[in-house]
């Protein structure tokens, strides 16, 4: 079966279909020695990719969920050399990508995956796929300050988005809380309770859109099943 010789590179792991389609205008593609240098050229099983003399062959694409641990940098290297989420996924046998990020000391969901045109769908800012958090805060926020979390706030240069808060449990000094939002700015749920006066003590993902992380250990990771696969490709 044939296909556009971008998404062929972006299905085999090289990158986003958008950077295939630049490695493609500058020269660097070929397809049976010949060099490639305009859109439209379509590819199929029997043919020869190379990018920059290097061969590339169609592999298996990869859905896989993990349970991130804090302490683990979410990318592929770290100048710093602190872990990666990338030392979690070595079983795999294969270069899996995040697709967006956690912060080094949040835990929870994380989406790793080799299929580049998924992952740059999935963090597109129009997305808004619903993203949900499990909280411990600082305190106890009055009805006036979840009233403000829930309208948008206005952090540094932005206004966020409607988002939901309410109140799980309550302790002694500081309470439990579930937030979900559509966001995914940097550090966007600890900049929003610090907005009200509350902030995170600890912070997990546990569901992104449909995904729920469910009781998977932390640091262990699974394969999506073809149902969760079939719902990402959906969004």
């Amino acid at each position: 079966m044939e296909e556009r010789l971008q998404k062929f590179l972006s299905a085999s792991g090289v990158c986003s279909r958008r950077k295939a389609e630049e490695l493609i205008l500058s020269g660097r593609v070929a397809v049976n020695g010949w060099t490639v240098a305009a859109l439209g050229v379509k590819v199929n099983d029997s043919d020869k990719v190379t990018v920059d003399n290097k061969p590339v062959s169609a592999v298996k694409q990869m859905y896989v969920m993990l349970h991130k641990p804090e302490g683990y940098i979410t990318s592929v290297q770290d100048q710093f050399n602190r872990p990666t989420v990338m030392d979690l996924i070595k079983q795999y046998h294969t270069r899996l990508y995040p697709v967006g990020r956690l912060d080094y000391d949040t835990s929870g969901l994380l989406l790793m995956t080799n299929d580049g045109e998924l992952a740059q769908t999935l963090t597109h800012p129009g997305r808004q796929v619903e993203k949900v958090y499990i909280a411990r805060i600082k305190g106890v926020p009055a009805p006036d300050e979840l009233a403000r979390f829930r309208a948008g706030l206005n952090i540094e240069d932005y206004v966020t988005a409607p988002a939901g808060i309410h109140i799980v449990k309550t302790f002694a000094d500081n309470v439990s809380v579930k937030i979900s939002i559509h966001e995914g700015r940097s550090r966007q749920v600890r900049k929003m309770c610090e907005a009200i006066g509350h902030p995170v003590i600890f912070l997990k993902r546990v569901a992104t859109g449909k995904l729920y992380l469910g009781d998977l250990p932390r640091g262990a990771s699974r394969e999506l099943t073809p149902d969760e696969v079939r719902y990402l490709k959906s969004l």
